[in-house]
């Protein structure tokens, strides 16, 4: 009996030991393949060439669709603006453009004017960048007429990126006010300058960006928390290997925010733009982190981002502008940091 005893003991410990066993496999596995999915869809969603979904996606060059359009438009031209499109409001001004709230065809769009003659070079080359530029990180070009000096492009509600701050404190815009939307745009800012750096206009420098406030003043946030750069009246080209470099105006320039190579040299003499050196777009890299330090703002996980990023933008900020990295280095940094923090959270949770 006793043997009878022990060997049914026996049976349903093994039976225990079997069906449990396979319980915490299954457990395991799961949690695993969670974690795999997550990796999977961050890759696929932060791969280093992907970009930003844009309306336009699947027009063929010179043709537009902005988001409620069901089929892609070519480009209007002088006839059609002066007919189709009617001027609302004034919502931006600029020394070289006048910006307008517009309406076509029941659509809400930015229509563009020279302010002053004396800025035409400046507006056309603005022009001749959104022609060029045309892609998921440049803001939609619905069309133009240069024998007026006008352009229309996709009206953004959310406004510049100066607007940043207003419109996370709004009640329907709150939920996105998390490190993970803050960290995302700062991507798109770096991936903007990576596309400048490798466009298909040769490699462009930003020079319209001598402060935060103008840097900021550049981009447009998306209704889906993306960014596009929007002003692009001052993108010279360079390329240092044929000895073509760039001076970002005529004006002596000052401040913590420009590059190192961007301040006159020598203090003991009063400036002269003649003897003032040129330089490339290594100028970018360095103002890379105080954009990112105001894009990040004050929200939890947001110490841990700096921390993350903290070797990188040392690299950023050296004097030397060989030194620096290029804005695909520091976009394949942000990426991975993003990535591994969600997959931290993710994996904190799943043990909760």
């Amino acid at each position: 009996m006793m043997r009878q005893l022990q060997g049914t003991m026996g049976r349903s410990s093994n039976s225990t030991i079997f069906h449990g066993v396979p319980v915490v496999v299954v457990c395991l596995a799961a949690l695993l393949l969670s974690n795999a999915v997550i990796y999977l869809y961050l890759d696929s969603m932060y791969h280093t060439d992907q970009q930003p979904v844009s309306s336009n996606v699947g027009c063929v060059p010179r043709h537009f669709k902005l988001v409620t359009m069901k089929n892609c438009t070519p480009w209007l031209q002088c006839l059609q603006i002066s007919a189709e499109v009617r001027k609302l409001k004034l919502i931006g001004q600029g020394a070289v453009k006048k910006v307008y709230l517009a309406e076509w065809k029941g659509q809400k769009v930015a229509l563009s004017k020279l302010s002053s003659l004396d800025y035409l070079d400046d507006f056309l080359h603005g022009l001749s960048m959104l022609e060029a530029l045309q892609g998921p990180l440049v803001v939609q070009l619905v069309g133009f007429c240069r024998e007026d000096n006008t352009l229309v492009t996709e009206h953004h509600p959310l406004g510049s990126l100066l607007n940043l701050e207003g419109v996370l404190a709004q009640e329907p815009h709150q939920q996105h006010n998390t490190w993970q939307i803050r960290l995302r745009l700062a991507t798109d800012y770096v991936s903007i300058l990576h596309y400048l750096h490798n466009s298909p206009a040769g490699r462009r420098v930003m020079c319209d960006s001598n402060s935060l406030e103008k840097t900021l003043s550049q981009f447009l946030l998306t209704n889906d928390f993306h960014l596009v750069v929007n002003d692009v009246d001052a993108l010279p080209k360079v390329d240092p290997s044929r000895g073509l470099l760039v001076k970002c105006g005529h004006r002596e320039l000052t401040g913590d925010f420009v590059a190192p190579e961007q301040l006159w040299p020598d203090k003991g003499k009063p400036f002269s733009d003649d003897l003032m050196p040129e330089y490339d777009e290594r100028t970018d890299i360095w103002k890379i982190p105080d954009v990112t330090w105001f894009l990040m703002g004050r929200v939890p996980g947001g110490d841990l981002v700096h921390f993350h990023l903290f070797q990188i933008h040392e690299e950023c900020k050296k004097e030397d502008p060989k030194l620096r990295p290029s804005a695909l280095d520091v976009l394949k940094v942000y990426k991975s940091v993003y990535s591994s923090m969600v997959r931290d959270n993710a994996g904190f949770r799943d043990m909760l």
